[in-house]
């Protein structure tokens, strides 16, 4: 009989605990490949409904889909990277790739500009949420290039929804006091 250094692991008396939205913590490394977003979408939908953040999928599967189709367009790996994050009550999106940043600055503005051009649609999917999107230099060890977006809850679970039909009385204020001042004023001096 051998005697091992291994720690003995001792039974859980407790049943694991069911994932929340605050126990939202995954990172997975994907092929640079045209079917990755679709591959990221159908993880992270997956993990969000586990975790019980249903409610955030659409806007949040957009940010996904966006993020690994412009990192696999701009890695020079063979892989990205792809991290989501729910704290504070927003979920934080972030993929890496392994593009470096160039030291040239005319380089750099004509690099940054059509990065900025690839993710207009995640600015616009961010901008509805109230959330906010950005990338900069990677600062892990590999380097590269780091692309997030964040989605405040509240603004995510309201996205795509209609905003709210104005009552009677907001409608006639608005019309009433509607017509910025020079075209009401344009209108006096013409009759």
């Amino acid at each position: 009989m051998s005697v091992s250094r291994c720690p003995v692991v001792p039974a859980l008396s407790l049943p694991p605990a069911a994932p929340g939205p605050e126990t939202l913590a995954y990172s997975f490394t994907l092929p640079a490949q045209p079917t990755s977003p679709a591959l990221a979408r159908a993880a992270s939908r997956e993990m969000l409904r586990a975790h019980g953040l249903a409610d955030l999928v659409d806007p949040a599967l957009q940010a996904v889909s966006e993020l690994v189709a412009v990192a696999c367009r701009f890695t020079a790996s063979a892989d990205v990277y792809l991290s989501l994050r729910y704290r504070a009550a927003a979920l934080r999106v972030i993929a890496y790739d392994s593009h470096p940043r160039h030291t040239h600055p005319r380089l750099a503005e004509a690099c940054d500009t059509r990065r900025r051009a690839a993710l207009r649609f995640l600015a616009c999917v961010c901008r509805a949420c109230d959330g906010s999107w950005g990338f900069d230099e990677a600062r892990e060890p590999g380097g590269g290039t780091r692309m997030w977006a964040t989605l405040p809850g509240e603004g995510a679970r309201a996205y795509g929804n209609p905003p709210a039909p104005r009552t009677p009385a907001a409608k006639t204020a608005a019309l009433q006091g509607g017509l910025p001042k020079s075209v009401s004023t344009w209108r006096r001096n013409v009759t």
